[in-house]
């Protein structure tokens, strides 16, 4: 029996050795392990799943913001071609009243400048008459 308590306190020695290494309830860790790494993992497609439906929604606010920017850019777009087109009908009204202006303006200066020769002429005229009345009568004077 000595032999036998000899053979067996080496044995429970190493035992215990290995139950400290191995754990004593390597099962249940094991099982906890498992438990604690299913937690997690469900968390994690959780979280994964509401990214998800975030970014959808993040992507259908982007379309509709897109959408609005591009509806107000037309808006904007049309709005400058009305103004372009305003202010080209503003320029061309302009440009036939000017164009009118400089005719008429064209017509007073040749009237204008028909009465300047037309007075010049007269004045001529009546220089020559008054000089030939002096005359008629300074030899009227002498006879």
């Amino acid at each position: 029996m000595s032999e036998e308590k000899t053979v067996s306190k080496p044995r429970q020695l190493w035992d215990s050795a290995v139950k400290a290494v191995k754990g004593g309830g390597t099962e249940q860790l094991i099982e906890t392990f498992t438990a604690e790494m299913t937690l997690v993992a469900e968390g994690l497609c959780e979280d994964q799943n509401s990214l998800r439906r975030e970014l959808a929604q993040v992507r259908a606010m982007a379309e509709k913001l897109e959408a609005r920017a591009d509806n107000e850019q037309e808006i904007w777009d049309t709005t400058l071609r009305e103004h372009q087109k305003d202010l080209d009908q503003r320029l061309d009204e302009l440009t036939r009243r000017l164009s009118v202006l400089e005719s008429r303006q064209a017509k007073q200066e040749g009237k204008q400048k028909r009465d300047k020769n037309l007075i010049s002429q007269l004045t001529l005229l009546a220089g020559i008459i008054a000089g030939a009345w002096v005359i008629v009568t300074v030899l009227n004077l002498f006879r």
